[in-house]
């Protein structure tokens, strides 16, 4: 069997999109599964909107993503260039051989094609046969002089041994234009593989940049896992059939394969992406969770009065790491740790108290924690329920005025670990001011 040779090809006029990372992942996918060759290609042809900070934007995106490619910009190959911009010797080439074989004629100063008017049937990998006859001559070069996309897409595929084209649906209505040109230039077709649409999360229609959601860049920016997003992604369209949803890449590469992708289009659900994200979040390594917090903390200027010592940030991020549903909260989530000046939650305080006698249960606290032992979140456990048991309390009369006391809310991490890591002087300290202006 040939090798197999599929390609992405986007342009580099705006923003990455979501639809393009999934078109990207399908074509990643199939290319490590079959042992072939993930080729980048680079439609840069719109001179008027593309820009180098968008090209730039490309590479970082797949990168970020894992999505390394075999042959392309900054990989080389034996098949390039593979910027569409430094292609045009390679379209003249082909635009000769189409011209000497009498398939193309002048008009109004543009070049068009002439059809062949017979049916154009594929066998679709993900569709089925598909057939459609095209009933109309088209421009392949404009007056301009610039060849358009559906000339340089085929040309592209043919020099590049291309083999399988996996592209959105939005694409099948040109398949018909392109095997036209395929048996013109006499070159093999390639095995077309058209993946559903992601619609947008509310209404109809395709997803597009404008739609919440839809940028990559975006995820990027919050803190999201490039893991748990390129997970959701296999799943927009393609599932593994016993229901997981949680896949190491390892494991959807090997059960991936063109048949096993929907014919139906699928719904972007940014729920299910975030609670994925908080999945892997929790899954992850601390020493991992630890670097992307603190980047992304810095990245947000969080330290302006200076970086903690990091000891003490690897403890406030591991106690963090099980209660955050994202990177992105830890700023709203861990300030107490860092500053005396956080507020009280008012519901937080009159709940605690509306029954029982909260100062004096802090004061029994108070007076234990001086002689207590903060070296693990066991002994600090063991001292409160000595102390409960010895005044006929319960362990939440210490625990709730306690956590509002030295955090000023009534939710947050593992309350044994909260002292531990703030100390026993903050702890005390804090305490201390709570009962002065309780």
């Amino acid at each position: 069997m040939p090798q197999v040779r599929v390609r992405f090809a986007p342009s580099p006029t705006g923003f990455f999109h979501i639809g393009s990372a999934r078109t990207a992942l399908f074509n990643w996918l199939y290319a490590r599964h079959t042992g072939g060759v993930f080729i980048l290609r680079v439609e840069d042809t719109d001179q008027a909107r593309n820009s180098e900070e968008f090209l730039n934007l490309i590479y970082n995106s797949l990168r970020w993503l894992g999505l390394n490619w075999d042959e392309g910009p900054q990989a080389g190959g034996d098949f390039g260039p593979y910027l569409q911009s430094e292609r045009a010797s390679v379209y003249a080439e082909f635009l000769g051989r189409l011209k000497a074989s009498g398939r193309t004629y002048e008009k109004d100063g543009a070049l068009f094609f002439r059809i062949s008017g017979e049916p154009q049937v594929i066998e679709d990998a993900i569709r089925g046969r598909v057939e459609r006859t095209e009933e109309k001559d088209f421009v392949i070069v404009r007056s301009d002089g610039k060849p358009v996309f559906h000339f340089v897409n085929v040309v592209d595929d043919i020099s590049m041994r291309v083999s399988h084209v996996i592209r959105g649906e939005d694409h099948l209505s040109n398949t018909s234009k392109h095997t036209e040109l395929f048996k013109a230039l006499g070159a093999p077709i390639p095995v077309y593989a058209h993946i559903p649409l992601i619609l947008k999360q509310n209404g109809p229609g395709k997803m597009s940049k404008r739609d919440q959601g839809a940028l990559v860049e975006e995820y990027q920016k919050r803190g999201f896992l490039p893991e748990a997003l390129v997970n959701f992604l296999c799943l927009l369209g393609w599932s593994p059939k016993d229901d997981r949803e949680k896949l190491p890449l390892e494991e959807v590469v090997r059960l991936f394969d063109l048949p096993g992708v929907n014919q139906s289009n699928a719904r972007f659900d940014e729920k299910k992406l975030a609670h994925m994200n908080m999945v892997y979040l929790h899954e992850m390594a601390p020493e991992r969770c630890l670097v992307l917090a603190r980047d992304f903390l810095l990245g947000r200027s969080y330290f302006a009065g200076g970086m903690p010592a990091e000891a003490y940030l690897r403890d406030v991020i591991a106690l963090c790491q099980p209660k955050v549903r994202a990177i992105e909260d830890l700023p709203g989530f861990i300030g107490y740790f860092f500053g005396e000046d956080f507020a009280t939650d008012p519901k937080a305080r009159e709940k605690v108290f509306a029954k029982g006698d909260p100062k004096a249960r802090l004061g029994e606290l108070l007076a234990a924690l001086a002689l207590a032992d903060f070296s693990s979140d066991a002994a600090l456990e063991t001292l409160v329920k000595a102390l409960a048991e010895e005044h006929g309390a319960a362990t939440g009369d210490y625990i709730h005025p306690a956590r509002l006391a030295v955090s000023g809310t009534a939710v947050g991490p593992s309350f044994y670990g909260l002292l531990r890591v703030l100390g026993r002087d903050r702890v005390i300290r804090r305490i201390g001011r709570f009962l002065a202006t309780a």
